[in-house]
């Protein structure tokens, strides 16, 4: 029994995770689902990688997910605890000393054009599930954006990249650059948009547990 450790992107929540939560304990395995204080304007990456560390406990085996922007936090686990896996969901990738603010012009990303929130971010979803999302969104007003990202290399875990071929928000193309750049690597693939965990829950639960076979 693995334990997963769910971080959600920015503005997001743990119901981001609601339908993935029980495809992964179905498939036997524990699952950690954190608040990050976003709407706390004091609260840093320190206060974000303890909030997780708190909630994860005396857990072991632990696999972390950081989907988007939650790429930014899921580094910060592993360089706290033992950590098996770290896998990043249709993610930001970060490099030491970056702000979270520069991220965007560093990357060289250009935000889709003529495309409503719901349609960069929810395609593919259940419009009673796109229905339900606008009431558990937060505001993000935390610090971190603000602040250089904390390590000074990449923690020494393996590390996978997941990518949706259906994102909107993050193409496929910017992502497998991004990913090659940054990491070296080149991104597995799955359906699905930015939102996976919402449109794919069943797939995206089997690739998840198939990582713990490689």
């Amino acid at each position: 029994m693995a334990t997963f450790v769910l971080i959600h992107g920015g503005g997001g929540s743990a119901w981001d995770w609601r339908l993935l939560v029980p495809e992964l304990t179905r498939r036997g395995h524990d699952v950690v689902v954190p608040e990050l204080p976003i709407e706390d304007s004091s609260a840093g990456f320190a206060e974000f990688a303890e909030t997780v560390v708190s909630a994860i406990g005396d857990r072991s085996d632990l696999v972390v997910v950081g989907h988007s922007y939650g790429g930014f936090t899921a580094p910060l686990i592993a360089a706290r605890l033992p950590v098996r896996l770290i896998v990043l969901l249709t993610p930001m990738v970060p490099t030491p000393g970056e702000r979270p603010g520069d991220w965007w012009r560093n990357t060289g990303y250009r935000s889709p054009e003529g495309l409503s929130e719901e349609q960069q971010f929810y395609n593919g979803v259940s419009a009673e599930i796109v229905a339900e999302a606008a009431a558990h969104s937060r505001d993000q007003v935390s610090a971190e954006g603000d602040e250089p990202w904390p390590l000074d290399a990449w923690p020494d875990v393996p590390t996978k990249v997941l990518i949706g071929r259906e994102d909107r928000f993050f193409p496929v193309d910017f992502q497998r650059r991004v990913a090659a750049d940054r990491l070296g690597v080149t991104p597995d693939e799955i359906d699905g948009g930015h939102s996976v965990a919402l449109s794919h829950p069943t797939h995206l639960a089997d690739r998840l547990t198939a990582y713990l076979l490689d």
